[in-house]
């Protein structure tokens, strides 16, 4: 269908709004320069409702919007599952570890490694975390943005592949370089509600196309009739085949989303995780950030019926008569580059691009470009957080005003993004990019969720226990992975390698990791607690009305969701 001129307007007045309001409400205060309070933390002083928008704000970008709705397309609502879990993860977080985190008024999260073990550990990982915002973080957001682009405003062939990194990129940095945290933070209020009716404009336009003299509900209808295997939400083995002929098993084995190696990732990513964190650390108070935290959950609740519903949708609008995909069958849009395979990840653009109309297009657009230049935002943020308060003033300047590390922050942001720019591209064609990003953040994610879990509530956890622990989940890690990437098909050593989904692998390293841990601090303090070791008392983890009755609420209907679609 293409872009008219009032879809370029609407696009284009979107973005130059956003910019200005990040700027406007960043800009600096007559006498008054920006401190790092300001800059990192937003000045402490964002309510519950600014706190939960910025969390999905940063959560929700094109690893979401073109990743999950790729694996909506290949697998179904069953990679909802880190949505729905994530719901209930965001509780434990608000409920056990906020408190802690708060009361050590904390900047980054390295911060607290250096409280509970050493000033060594804090830098190793804090060196660790701008590694991975950069080469995995900013890189698969900007690539994946710039992919959608390419897809909606060009042809599909490539060629925006740059030019759209580029201009991602561009508009990122205008606002967040200058304004910091609070830039983000309430320019992300917007972009929540762009992401939101973006995601219910292209769901409601596919759900009618599939019953068009009907309603959204008669077209869910249709769609559950057609494909009623897409909406099972715990996968047994050979239930689910991509298509591109893998068994989606392996990426969401069984009941292991939901007592296994689900955990490991949410747990990881939503409690210790610098860019999603610091959010709730820039909270007025522990009540408003656990409210925040409460309000994020129920907009995770309603994520998949807004990026994993249209990708189903494009599956049965691309199937053949028989119900299966093809590269016969499927629109030549979602061929890739190579001519070869089926690339699931352009669902949504294609989307999109076929049926949202004139002036919709462009407002659909806008709420696209909205959810991955708020998580590009907050992933610059977050990096230049730790380069200057965990590595920059500690290791390199430690009398630097808190003014000038204000200028420093917005260099290596700067420096970040430009290195992301040259490797974005690099990335080719990953055909379900959002399991991609999961399966490889899983090398590491055990073994620092074992050093942060331990920390929290192991009082006899050493430091030479939390390093021992963290260094040996990596060769773990990738042992566990020979036998199902077939590292060692045909070689004699191919019977020593065990065949497992990656998810059960990193919950298997977790409590591999774990024992590592307890055994090191136990032989290098004789068993004793560590006096570092944090004493927690049951006040500490109290929680108000309203955070108790927003988690039921959340709990009740992840129960009946997942009864529901079972």
């Amino acid at each position: 269908m293409g872009f008219s001129t009032l879809d370029y307007v609407v696009f284009i007045g979107y973005c130059l709004f956003i910019v200005a309001l990040g700027l406007w409400v960043s800009r600096e205060k007559k006498g008054h320069k920006k401190d790092a309070k300001d800059y990192f933390l937003a000045s402490k002083a964002l309510p519950w409702w600014a706190v939960g928008a910025s969390l999905i704000a940063a959560n929700i970008s094109a690893e979401q919007y073109i990743g999950m709705s790729g694996s909506g397309f290949a697998i179904g609502l069953a990679i909802s599952t880190y949505e729905w879990m994530a719901a209930a993860t965001l509780i434990v977080v608000g409920k056990f570890f906020l408190p802690i985190f708060m009361e050590k008024k904390l900047y980054t999260i390295p911060e607290f490694l250096e409280q509970r073990y050493s000033t060594s550990l804090k830098s190793i990982l804090a060196i660790f975390w701008i590694a991975l915002f950069v080469f995995v973080n900013l890189t698969s957001v900007l690539y994946l943005g710039a992919k959608a682009l390419d897809t909606i405003l060009g042809t599909g062939d490539g060629t925006l592949i740059i030019p759209g990194t580029i201009g991602l990129a561009i508009f990122a940095a205008t606002y967040s370089l200058w304004g910091g945290l609070k830039a983000v933070a309430w320019t992300d209020v917007v972009q929540v509600i762009m992401l939101v009716l973006g995601g219910v404009i292209t769901s409601v336009i596919a759900l009618k196309h599939l019953a068009p003299n009907d309603g959204v509900l008669e077209g869910f209808g249709v769609l559950m009739d057609r494909v009623p295997e897409k909406f099972s939400m715990i996968l047994s083995k050979g239930e689910i085949i991509t298509p591109n002929g893998d068994d989606a098993y392996w990426d969401l084995p069984g009941l292991s989303v939901l007592i296994g190696g689900m955990w490991v990732a949410n747990l990881y990513y939503w409690g210790f995780n610098q860019y999603i964190i610091q959010r709730t650390l820039a909270a007025k108070s522990l009540k408003e950030s656990q409210k925040g935290i409460v309000f994020a959950a129920f907009l995770k609740l309603i994520i998949p019926f807004i990026v994993v519903i249209p990708g189903i949708v494009a599956f049965v609008l691309n199937a053949g008569p028989e119900g299966n995909i093809s590269t016969e069958t499927v629109d030549p849009a979602f061929l890739s580059a190579t001519g070869v395979g089926i690339d699931n990840d352009r669902a949504f653009p294609w989307l999109i691009d076929e049926f949202i109309p004139i002036g919709l297009k462009g407002l659909v657009l806008a709420a696209l470009t909205a959810a991955i230049v708020s998580s590009l935002a907050s992933m610059l943020n977050s990096t230049a957080t730790i380069f200057t308060m965990d590595i920059y003033k500690p290791n390199i300047n430690p009398n630097v005003s808190d003014t000038q590390i204000v200028g420093i922050g917005r260099i290596s942001a700067a420096i970040a993004l430009v290195i992301a720019i040259f490797v974005a591209p690099l990335l080719g064609n990953i055909k379900q990019a959002f399991q991609y990003i999961q399966e490889y953040t899983g090398i590491v994610s055990p073994g620092i969720l074992a050093v942060f879990m331990l920390g929290l509530f192991y009082k006899k956890t050493t430091n030479k226990g939390a390093i021992w622990g963290a260094i040996l989940s990596v060769p773990i890690a990738l042992y566990l992975k020979v036998g199902k990437n077939g590292w060692a098909e045909g070689s004699a050593l191919e019977g020593l390698f065990p065949i497992l989904p990656w998810m059960d692998q990193v919950g298997l390293v977790l409590l591999l990791s774990m024992l590592i841990i307890v055994v090191v601090s136990y032989f290098d303090n004789q068993g004793k607690d560590d006096p570092k070791g944090l004493t927690l008392t049951r006040s500490l983890f109290k929680t108000g009305p309203a955070f108790n009755a927003g988690a039921a609420a959340v709990l009740v209907i992840l129960a009946f969701l997942y009864a529901v679609f079972w």
